[in-house]
């Protein structure tokens, strides 16, 4: 009897090629570099999902204080000018703002205080900064605690003033305020990070109708 040649059988127990295996190799590396792949962008959307949303709530906030704190300058005097003995009511330039409004109870005593604000030159950028000052007479007292950052690593940050023109229409923005017994009808705030720039904040000043001078004029 013939012995029967097992040879196929044992070729076909053997199992995969060497060119199988790289293959499935290949594929498998390519099937985990998409599949990465697709996780980092997942990732990387999250993440500027939340960068964004992050600033949105910064720049609402920052906003909200500003607009409530401009907004209700009162028209208080908080200084005498040496000089003129001219009452000091409202004093801003580009870079810094000064005015009485009532300090809300949940950043201190509450009551009328001097707010300044002010853009300052810092490490990571400019950042705009805010110190009360309680008034008393008509002078003011030293402030409670040092100034506090409101918006810090900013590209930039800038104050302008408006008032009504000899026509009584509503005056061009100007980077001063040259009338500082009397309040202006508006103030602008422009605030750019490193993303760009924020919404123009205009805020009015509903009492500046009772210490507005009656014809001043402006530069763009």
């Amino acid at each position: 009897m013939k012995r029967r040649d097992l040879r196929p059988a044992r070729a076909r127990a053997t199992g995969f090629t060497l060119m199988e295996v790289l293959l499935a190799t290949t594929l498998l590396a390519a099937a985990l570099a998409l599949a990465f792949g697709i996780l980092r962008a997942a990732a990387a959307t999250v993440e500027r999902g939340e960068a964004l949303s992050q600033r949105n709530e910064r720049i609402r906030a920052v906003s909200t204080f500003l607009r409530q704190r401009i907004g209700g300058t009162q028209g208080i005097v908080f200084a005498l000018d040496p000089q003129t003995g001219r009452p000091q009511r409202f004093a801003g330039d580009a870079r810094s703002m000064r005015f009485v409004a009532d300090l809300p109870d949940y950043l201190g005593r509450g009551g009328p205080h001097l707010h300044e604000l002010r853009v300052r030159d810092a490490a990571g950028g400019k950042s705009l900064e805010v110190a009360f000052h309680l008034v008393q007479a008509g002078q003011r007292l030293l402030p409670a605690r040092p100034p506090e950052p409101l918006a810090e690593e900013l590209a930039g940050a800038e104050f302008a003033y408006r008032t009504l023109d000899a026509r009584g229409q509503p005056g061009a923005w100007a980077p001063a305020w040259t009338t500082p017994e009397a309040l202006p009808l508006q103030v602008r705030v422009r605030i750019r990070d490193a993303r760009g720039a924020w919404p123009d904040l205009v805020v009015a000043l509903p009492l500046a109708g009772s210490y507005m001078p009656v014809a001043a004029g402006s530069e763009r």
